[in-house]
């Protein structure tokens, strides 16, 4: 134990490893952290499952089948015969334009909250007449009569009442699913017997869909005009283009999308399943105010910088107060800030993430003073701890809610303090000194027992220093 006490380099091994050791419930906390996070995610998609997933409205769009021959080598037949095969010509509208509204609403699964919404949209345009030069097909192929238009929709059981298409004042009943798969997966389609290919064709629909979280739109107009409105107060605008013009307060946001045919990367009409739309795809998330697992992590990640800098505050007291705290302590001091990352995790689940992180400071900062004072027998260590934990707290707490200059105040904090420890430790000679104890270096101690002597024989003198 003498030795423990008074070998500064021992003690610094020690406190070093007791950080290491420390470290590993820290990472078990970010598992825990990941898991909840899952939990809450599994959650979601149950109640997604329930509702109707994130929805992205592709089209609508023309899908007209036609005849291609291909010359093949009958060996019965002794030359080339041609073969017909059935293909497919898609057309995209020379102007879209969506008007709607959503609103959403929070639902629960256990502690956890899910972001549900219904919708209202209004889809209206024209289709130019169909360009053959272009398309290479000879229009005698092409079957206008089975011509259908198509709109793609992820989860049809957002679906709320029947959709009726109103085609050149035509109005016509959507059957359940695409034509093919060469844009969509999912979707509606409407057979579309009327199908002029010589004149401009116009269209206009509503669409009543519920969706969970996301709603986006794939810009297949020419020009594609796209405008929203809803109560929600907190979306965050995503996808492939951001709005031209947009509005959030706290009455809910608008929002409105013009995009060009210049703006992505294919055509207005194709043949087959040569292009793939859903990259060009846009809209809105409806997010939550709060992640509090996302900030959890964040914390959790600055683990080794409160462990180090607190047994650093500790281990200065030591050396500058002349006191000695057991490496037991440190590890129980350590353990309590472990702690508070859990009471931070579990509180944040049921209050707002600011408010649970000001909590289980408080809660740790209590503790850690309370045993700090008791152990070291004075109150004013155990608030001088008290204020430069509670700096430390906020410092971390400054880091957090400044995510873009996160770095750079933490890199600058971190500075300060290096330049704080080095200004303090600058008289230190650390070759020299002992903790625990009022003496700075190895000299001695002046007892009644050990009084200087003078005109000592040798015998004296060897017997003295065996003392």
């Amino acid at each position: 134990m003498s030795l423990l006490k008074h070998n500064i380099f021992l003690k610094i091994g020690i406190i070093a490893i007791l950080i290491l050791v420390l470290l590993i419930p820290a990472t078990m906390l970010n598992q825990v952290i990941l898991e909840r996070e899952a939990t809450q995610k599994k959650a979601i998609k149950e109640v997604s499952s329930k509702w109707a997933n994130a929805q992205t409205i592709t089209g609508p769009y023309l899908s007209v089948p036609y005849d291609r021959y291909v010359k093949k080598w009958s060996e019965k037949d002794s030359t080339d015969v041609l073969v017909k095969f059935k293909e497919w010509l898609h057309i995209l509208p020379e102007d879209l334009n969506v008007n709607g509204t959503i609103e959403p609403e929070k639902r629960y699964r256990g502690i956890f909250e899910v972001v549900v919404y219904e919708s209202n949209f209004n889809l209206s345009g024209t289709f130019k007449p169909i360009p053959y030069d272009a398309l290479e097909i000879e229009k005698e192929n092409i079957h206008f009569d089975k011509a259908s238009l198509n709109i793609g929709i992820t989860d049809l059981r957002g679906i709320e009442k029947q959709i009726k298409l109103n085609w050149n004042a035509q109005n016509i009943a959507f059957n359940s699913g695409t034509v093919n798969n060469h844009i969509t997966e999912s979707g509606i389609n409407a057979s579309l017997p009327a199908l002029k290919d010589s004149t401009i064709n116009s269209f206009n629909l509503d669409i009543d869909l519920k969706g969970s979280q996301q709603l986006f739109f794939v810009p297949v107009g020419k020009t594609t005009d796209v405008n929203i409105n809803s109560n929600w107060t907190t979306p965050s605008f995503t996808g492939n283009f951001l709005p031209d013009t947009r509005t959030v307060d706290e009455t809910g946001f608008k929002a409105n999308w013009n995009i060009l045919h210049l703006n992505r990367n294919y055509p207005q009409f194709w043949k087959g399943s040569t292009h793939k739309l859903k990259n060009s795809a846009f809209g809105t998330s409806l997010l939550l105010p709060v992640d509090n697992y996302q900030k959890s992590y964040r914390v959790a990640r600055y683990a080794i910088l409160f462990l180090t800098l607190t047994f650093m505050v500790f281990f200065f007291v030591e050396i500058l107060k002349k006191v000695f705290i057991h490496p037991i302590q440190y590890l129980l001091v350590g353990v309590a800030l472990i702690v508070f990352y859990a009471l931070m995790l579990a509180f944040s689940e049921h209050i707002a993430f600011n408010p649970a992180y000001i909590l289980a400071a408080v809660l740790t900062l209590f503790l850690i003073t309370a045993y700090t004072a008791a152990i070291l027998k004075s109150k004013q260590l155990g608030m001088l701890i008290f204020g430069i934990l509670i700096i430390l707290y906020g410092f971390i707490f400054s880091i957090i809610q400044l995510e873009d200059y996160a770095l750079l105040i933490g890199s600058l904090g971190i500075f300060i303090i290096l330049g704080l420890v080095m200004y303090f430790s600058r008289k230190i000679d650390w070759y020299e000194i002992k903790i625990g104890t009022g003496d700075t270096k190895f000299a001695l101690p002046k007892t009644k027992r050990h009084q200087p002597k003078t005109d000592l024989s040798k015998d004296d003198i060897d017997k003295y220093l065996e003392e």
